[in-house]
């Protein structure tokens, strides 16, 4: 048997489970950081994602929950995909990524881990961040914490927002 020793998920295991819709409870709080919201917009907003594919990995989701991406209003829509170029351009900036992976995952079957509040994922891919981890032992390295690229990103952003 292999192992893999990573001593810093013990806090997310004994740690209590969200019972909600995080797209919904999240950005009631006043705890941007703790619940890595990187962006507030008028109809949607810019979250980390706590379980990310790669570092930077962050999401789009309108406030309103909404299931069905057709459901989406014009004014939400527009800004998910304008709040999607402006991460964009925070990923590159902060990131250096070769790539990117953008998608919509609609349903449970479509791998949707909240299939009930629409998000948008995007993904930065770096040329050789496929490494033979995943392949040969079905693990997935993150090279970097949460809070640090949370750090990177919001600096990224806001110098990019001040530009504007």
């Amino acid at each position: 048997m292999k192992l893999l020793w990573a001593p810093w998920r013990i806090e997310y295991i004994r740690s209590p489970k969200h019972d909600g819709c995080i797209f919904c409870d999240f950005p009631k709080e006043n705890r941007d950081e703790e619940r890595l919201i990187l962006y507030r917009g008028k109809y949607a907003f810019v979250i980390m994602n706590n379980y990310p594919y790669n570092p930077g990995h962050v999401m789009i989701a309108p406030y309103r929950h909404v299931g069905n991406w057709e459901d989406l209003t014009d004014e939400e829509l527009l800004e998910i995909m304008k709040l999607s170029q402006l991460m964009i351009k925070v990923l590159k900036k902060a990131m250096n990524p070769d790539g990117f992976n953008m998608g919509v995952n609609l349903g449970r079957v479509a791998g949707a881990g909240i299939d009930d509040h629409v998000h948008l994922h995007i993904v930065p891919r770096w040329n050789g961040d496929t490494n033979f981890m995943p392949v040969i032992a079905d693990t997935k390295v993150i090279p970097e914490s949460l809070q640090d690229a949370y750090k990177e990103l919001k600096k990224a952003l806001e110098e990019i927002i001040g530009k504007s």
